[in-house]
C-alpha cells in the first residue's frame, strides 16, 4: 500500500510542479511578440526574465528568514503560491506600450510566487520518500524542466502571445487544485515554530555548504542556457524552428533528471551530480564549435547539453534533505534555491553582453567555469565525513 501511495503522490506532485512552472518562461517564450506589442527595446527584453529571477530570490530569502517552508504545510504553501502566480501572470494581457514599470512589477511578483512553489514541491516529495529519494526528486525536477519549456511548445503551435500567457496561468491554477489532494507523506516533517537560529544552524553545516557550492556551479550555467538558447539557435540560422528546438533542448532535461536520479540512488549522489556537470560543461564549450554547423550536429550538441545541464539539480536538493535536521528541511531547501537563483542574475545578464560584443558563437563560453567549480565541490563532499550521511550508493 505504501508503494502505491508513493507512486500516486509522486504523479500528482510532479504533475502539479510541471503545470505551475509554466509561469516561469511564459513571457520569455513570446518575447519577440511582446517586444513589438509593448514597444520594448533590445535592452529591455531581458528584464522579462530577470524580474522573475529577482522576485524568486526576494521571495525565497524572505521565506527562509521567516521559516515559512517549515511553518506552513508544503502542499498548502504550494497551492497558495500557484494561485497568486497565476493571477499576476494573467494580468500581463491587460498591459500595453508605456506600461513597462508595471510589466516588470508583475514579473517580479510572479517570481515571488514561484518561490513558494518550487521549494515546497521538493519538500512535499521528500515527505513521501526516504529510499529512492534521488529518483523521486529527479522526476520532480524533470517535471519542473518540462513545465519551464511548455510555453515554448505552446508558442510553437502558433498561438498568439495573449493565449500563451493565459494558458500558463490556467495550468498554474490547475496545479494548485491537484496539489491539495496529494496528501502528506509518512516522512513529512511536523510544522515547526519560528526561530532565527534555524538559518544560522543551516549555514554552519559543512554538508549544506558543499552541496550549495555545487548547486551554485550548476546554477551559474542552467538559467542562462535556458534563457538564451533560442537566441543562439536563431543566430545560428534556424529561426523558423527556434521555438521547437528550444522546447526540445529544455524538455529533454526531464529525462536527464530521471536518469541522474536513478544513478544517484544506485551509485551515489556526488557521482551523479559531478558527472552531469562534466558533460554539461563540455557541451557548453562545444557550442563554440558547432555554431553554423549542419542542423543535426548543432541540435545534437544542444540536446546533450539540455539533457545534462539540469540533471544534477535534484541531487543537490536530495543531499540537503539528508544532511540537515528534519525540522529545518524546508528552510534549507529554500535557502539553497535562493542563493542559487541570485547567482543566475549575473549570467543571464552577462551572456547577451558577450553576444553583442562578439557574437552568439562565443556567448556560452562564460558558463563553463560553473560546472568546473561544482564538480570540485562534489569531489570534496565525497571525500568529507558528510559523505556517510548521504543516501544513494556511496554518497
Amino acid at each position: 500500500m505504501r508503494v502505491e501511495g508513493q507512486r500516486r503522490a509522486l504523479a500528482i506532485i510532479a504533475s502539479s510542479q510541471l503545470l505551475a512552472l509554466s509561469l516561469w518562461f511564459s513571457a520569455s517564450a513570446v518575447a519577440d511578440s511582446l517586444q513589438d506589442a509593448w514597444a520594448l527595446t533590445d535592452g529591455q527584453v531581458p528584464l522579462l526574465t530577470l524580474a522573475v529571477q529577482i522576485g524568486f530570490v526576494v521571495g525565497a530569502l524572505a521565506s527562509s528568514l521567516l521559516n515559512l517552508a517549515d511553518r506552513v504545510r508544503a502542499r498548502h504553501l504550494f497551492a497558495i503560491s500557484a494561485v497568486a502566480g497565476a493571477l499576476v501572470n494573467g494580468a500581463l494581457v491587460l498591459l500595453g506600450p508605456g506600461d513597462l514599470p508595471i510589466v516588470i512589477l508583475v514579473r517580479f511578483l510572479t517570481g515571488v510566487a514561484l518561490a513558494g512553489v518550487y521549494p515546497s514541491g521538493m519538500k512535499a516529495i521528500a515527505g513521501w520518500f526516504r529510499e529512492g529519494r534521488g529518483t523521486a526528486l529527479g522526476i520532480l525536477i524533470g517535471a519542473l524542466t518540462v513545465g519551464s519549456a511548455l510555453p515554448h511548445l505552446v508558442r510553437g503551435l502558433g498561438l498568439d502571445w495573449q493565449l500563451v500567457l493565459l494558458s500558463a496561468s490556467g495550468l498554474a491554477l490547475a496545479s494548485a487544485g491537484m496539489m491539495l489532494v496529494a496528501g502528506d507523506g509518512p516522512f513529512e516533517t511536523a510544522v515547526s515554530a519560528f526561530s532565527w537560529s534555524h538559518v544560522r544552524s543551516i549555514v554552519g553545516n559543512q554538508g549544506f555548504r558543499l552541496a550549495t557550492l555545487g548547486y551554485l556551479g550548476h546554477m551559474w550555467e542552467l538559467y542562462a542556457a535556458w534563457t538564451w538558447v533560442a537566441f543562439y539557435v536563431t543566430a545560428a540560422g534556424f529561426s523558423d524552428s527556434a521555438s521547437v528546438i528550444t522546447f526540445a533542448v529544455i524538455a529533454i532535461g526531464g529525462v536527464g533528471s530521471w536518469l541522474a536520479g536513478r544513478i544517484a540512488d544506485r551509485r551515489g549522489r556526488t557521482l551523479a551530480a559531478g558527472g552531469s556537470m562534466v558533460i554539461s560543461g563540455a557541451a557548453a564549450a562545444a557550442t563554440v564549435l558547432v555554431f553554423g554547423a549542419p542542423a543535426w550536429l548543432l541540435v545534437g550538441v544542444l540536446l546533450i547539453w539540455g539533457l545534462t545541464v539540469v540533471s544534477d539539480s535534484a541531487q543537490f536538493s536530495a543531499i540537503v534533505t539528508e544532511v540537515v535536521d528534519d525540522e529545518v528541511r524546508g528552510t534549507a531547501l529554500t535557502l539553497q534555491t535562493a542563493v542559487g537563483f541570485m547567482l543566475t542574475l549575473v549570467t543571464i545578464s552577462i551572456v547577451p553582453l558577450i553576444a553583442d560584443a562578439t557574437s552568439w558563437r562565443w556567448a556560452f563560453l562564460v558558463l563553463v567555469p560553473g560546472p568546473i567549480v561544482g564538480t570540485i565541490a562534489m569531489v570534496r563532499l565525497k571525500q568529507s565525513s558528510w559523505s556517510a550521511h548521504i543516501a544513494g550508493g556511496r554518497g
